[in-house]
């Protein structure tokens, strides 16, 4: 049942919200009459007596500009209550406001059927993102606080492969998962693949924001609306999706994504980078932030020889970090080729191989990683082992074979 608090200074606007929803609305309705909004989140639900509502409603008096700023924060400590921001017929407002955070705006003029038809939307869609969240999310900031302090122990790993279609956003995908189970809510995937990416499949995503909006606007010089743009993951976890229009990519350069990497490592622990294949401008920008590189590699010649070619290539440019995973992704001896075969052509160690398995590829097709879907799968043991060698135990292995490696011989 849902609880709705009203924030406005208007006494009429009360009266007419609540006929629209009273005995049309499932739950009760609370109205706090205050001209000036409070400071933070929790500041503000302790002006409701009760139980936690479900929406928040900012109605005529509030100062636009403040309650998005309060959103913002919102979204980051708050994520299980719903915001919706009554506006007047201004569509610019209205987009920023759904920018800012605000899941809904309510047309200051609304009749009764306008304003009970966004209610019951929000309503529900509130009620279906609580059942989503982790549990011990709700009812606390805990683990949604943004830090005091930037961190300095922060890990950015990138995966990348010179072809596609090797799973690279399913080692992408599991490996963020896995280590959101080691820092959870401390664990960040940014899917770097900025016209066609998939991270928001594989995790059964729907994001309300994207990269776009990480990389433009606000977010550029403020870490905690950044924030606000992840959408949050049941696996204790944040994403930034690609834009749903892959015209939008074109929008992104290089320099954005280093700042917002930059960001990004300031706040989480992991930050996991899946990257189109092959070395674009975005890939680059990705490996010269990076502390760690997985490399994939399917179990073909023309893959192992294209990943060759890349670490001859990036060895030249000097951006392949010291501490390098190469990983064997959906291995099948029926291919002819053995993991040393590979090796020799890589002239560098293999350091995981995933075998190829029936469970791997439907749980790629539900959008549910192999982690969560199948822990026991013979695949999934071995995409443990590779969230393993990054836990903050384990101590950094300085492979300086693969160095070595670079050099053409």
């Amino acid at each position: 049942m849902s609880r709705v608090l009203l924030f406005t200074a208007d006494p009429e606007y009360d009266t007419r919200f609540r006929k629209a929803v009273h005995g049309r609305l499932p739950g009760e309705v609370q109205t706090v009459f205050e001209a000036a909004l409070p400071a933070t989140p929790d500041q503000l639900l302790s002006r409701s007596v009760g139980t936690m509502p479900t929406v928040v409603v900012f109605g005529p008096g509030m100062d636009p500009h403040v309650a998005m700023r309060l959103a913002g924060v919102f979204d980051i400590q708050r994520p299980e209550v719903s915001l919706v921001l009554v506006v007047p017929s201004d569509m610019s407002l209205a987009v920023a406001a759904l920018r800012a955070g605000f899941r809904d705006v309510l047309d200051q003029d609304a009749d009764p059927d306008g304003i009970l038809g966004v209610l019951s939307r929000v309503c529900d869609a509130a009620e279906s993102r609580r059942r989503a969240l982790p549990q011990g999310a709700l009812g606390g900031v805990g683990s949604y606080g943004v830090p005091a302090e930037p961190r300095d122990d922060s890990r950015v790993i990138v995966v990348t492969s010179p072809k596609g279609g090797v799973g690279k956003t399913t080692i992408a995908t599991n490996l963020a998962v896995g280590l959101g189970a080691i820092a959870p809510m401390n664990t960040v995937i940014v899917d770097l693949d900025v016209q066609f990416g998939d991270v928001a499949a594989a995790l059964r995503l729907a994001p309300d924001h994207s990269l776009t909006d990480a990389v433009t606007g606000p977010a550029v010089d403020d870490a905690l609306v950044l924030k606000t743009f992840l959408t949050v993951h049941p696996a204790s976890i944040y994403a930034l999706c690609t834009p749903t229009n892959p015209a939008e990519g074109d929008l992104i350069g290089a320099a954005q994504i280093t700042h917002l990497l930059d960001q990004l490592s300031g706040q989480f622990q992991y930050v996991v980078v899946d990257t189109a294949p092959g070395m674009g401008e975005h890939a680059l920008a990705a490996l010269e932030a990076a502390t760690d590189t997985v490399f994939v590699t399917g179990m073909d010649v023309p893959g192992v020889r294209g990943l060759r070619k890349e670490l001859d290539l990036l060895g030249e440019l000097d951006l392949v970090p010291e501490n390098v995973t190469v990983v064997v992704n959906a291995a099948d001896r029926s291919t002819g080729l053995s993991v040393q075969d590979i090796e020799a052509t890589l002239r560098a160690p293999v350091d995981h191989v995933v075998p190829r398995t029936r469970m791997a590829a439907y749980a790629t097709n539900r959008g549910e990683p192999l982690l969560q879907h199948a822990p026991k799968d013979k695949a999934a043991r071995q995409l443990r082992a590779l969230v393993t060698s990054f836990a903050p135990d384990r101590p950094i292995v300085r492979r300086g074979i693969h160095r070595k490696a670079l050099v053409r011989s």
